[in-house]
C-alpha cells in the first residue's frame, strides 16, 4: 500500500510541474490528491515504522541499564507513547466527524472526512502496539521478579 501511494507521489508531482511549465496550469486536483497522499504516506509508514520496531528512539541510558530497569522504563515509555496516540486519535476521530458534520468537500466532491480518517486509525493502530508493548515489558519485570524470589529462595534453603 505504501509502495503504491508512494509510486503514485513520484508520477503526479512531476507530470503537475511539467503540465505548469509546458500550458501554464496543471490539473485542478492534483495538488490536494498530493497532500492528502503525503498524510497517508506519512501516518502508514509510521504506523508500520512502530510495528516493525523501526520507529525513531532515544534509548542512550536503556542500554546500560540492567534488565529489570530496562523492562521497567520500556512500560514507562511504551504507557507514554500509548497514551499520547489515544488522545492524537481521539481528536483525530473529533476533527474527522466535524468534517463529516460540515460536509467539508477535499477535492472533485470527495468528502474530506473519508481521505482524513487515516488520522484517528493511524494513531489508534499505534496506541494499541504501543500499549501492547508496555504490557509485554511489565510483564518481564514481573517474571524477572518471580525469578529473583526463586534465586533468592533457593540460596537460603542450600
Amino acid at each position: 500500500m505504501l509502495a503504491l501511494l508512494l509510486g503514485a507521489m513520484i508520477l503526479l508531482a512531476p507530470v503537475q510541474i511539467l503540465l505548469r511549465g509546458a500550458l501554464g496550469s496543471g490539473i485542478a486536483w492534483v495538488d490536494p490528491l498530493l497532500r492528502v497522499l503525503v498524510l497517508w504516506v506519512g501516518l502508514l509508514g509510521a504506523v508500520a515504522a512502530s510495528f516493525e520496531g523501526r520507529h525513531i528512539t532515544i534509548d542512550v541510558l536503556s542500554r546500560a541499564l540492567p534488565e529489570r530497569a530496562r523492562a521497567a522504563a520500556g512500560a514507562v515509555t511504551s504507557l507514554f507513547t500509548a497514551a499520547v496516540t489515544t488522545l492524537l486519535a481521539y481528536h483525530g476521530a473529533r476533527f474527522v466527524a466535524s468534517e463529516f458534520h460540515y460536509d467539508s468537500v477535499a477535492f472533485s466532491g470527495i468528502p474530506a472526512w473519508g481521505l482524513e480518517s487515516v488520522i484517528p486509525l493511524s494513531f489508534g493502530l499505534i496506541a494499541l502496539r504501543y500499549l501492547r508493548l508496555a504490557v509485554s515489558d511489565l510483564l518481564a519485570l514481573f517474571r524477572s521478579d518471580d525469578a529473583d524470589e526463586g534465586t533468592s529462595a533457593g540460596v537460603g534453603s542450600s
